[in-house]
């Protein structure tokens, strides 16, 4: 039997090192996507010595050329593609700053990365997922892209401007259920999951969630059977909402 292999990107740290470590563990090769060369062969090479067959594979979601070199390496190298993680993102301005003050360069950058980038490495390595014997798609998103969570009192970060950032999850979660209608009838699935308030270097380590246990339901994702769903929005045991669908 082939090794299934599974591309996550912005996978050197935080949540996205934790989802390449969690699906290494269930015997996946992990291809550690990065900006960074140091740190995601550092990244890899960590995951190695722990056992898991990890290969860093550089990737810039915002540049076209090197989306384009990274699907021709992943194609001839490891001959195809069945899981892609899109977890690399960027915040920029503190969540509560004021809307009216962020310029539209800040934004342009968020959505850039989150949206943009999202849709550009996806849809180039579509044919591979196609092509796959259960092609699986995870979007990591936020419950700040969450209408149905930002507008209800009774949620933690109601009442706070999320600004471009909530704005690009938000276009993240509507992108996550149009490829799913494209998908439907097909061996792909494509969902949406928030990690929840998690300690990382977007948030300066604030977070009350670890990166191991927000990574838990983006592996379940992209691990789901012929018989899970898609066109999904989930998160993984936030005290503050039991239920484990999430709210568009």
């Amino acid at each position: 039997m082939t090794k299934r292999t599974a591309l996550i990107t912005g996978a050197n740290k935080g949540i996205g090192l934790e989802i390449a470590r969690g699906l290494g563990g269930r015997g996946l090769r992990v291809l550690v996507g990065a900006r960074d060369a140091e740190r995601g062969e550092g990244a890899a090479a960590q995951l190695r010595a722990e056992g898991l067959d990890a290969v860093f594979v550089h990737l810039d979601v915002t540049d076209g050329s090197s989306i384009a070199v990274a699907a021709q390496r992943i194609a001839s190298e490891f001959g195809g593609l069945d899981v892609l993680v899109n977890n690399a993102g960027v915040a920029l301005a503190e969540i509560g700053d004021h809307t009216s003050t962020m310029t539209a360069a800040t934004a342009r950058t968020i959505f850039e990365t989150n949206v943009i980038g999202v849709i550009a490495l996806t849809n180039t390595l579509m044919p591979l997922l196609r092509d796959a014997e259960a092609g699986r798609i995870v979007n990591v998103s936020s419950e700040v892209g969450s209408f149905g969570f930002m507008t209800d009192p009774e949620q933690p970060f109601s009442g706070m401007e999320v600004g471009a950032y909530g704005a690009s999850k938000s276009a993240l979660n509507m992108m996550t259920v149009s490829y799913a209608v494209e998908l439907k009838g097909t061996s792909v699935k494509v969902n949406a999951m928030t990690p929840g308030y998690t300690k990382t270097d977007l948030n300066h380590n604030t977070g009350w969630r670890s990166p191991q246990e927000s990574a838990k339901v983006a592996v379940d994702l992209a691990l789901i059977g012929e018989d899970g769903p898609s066109g999904g929005f989930f998160q993984e045991g936030l005290e503050y909402h039991a239920d484990t669908v999430v709210p568009w």
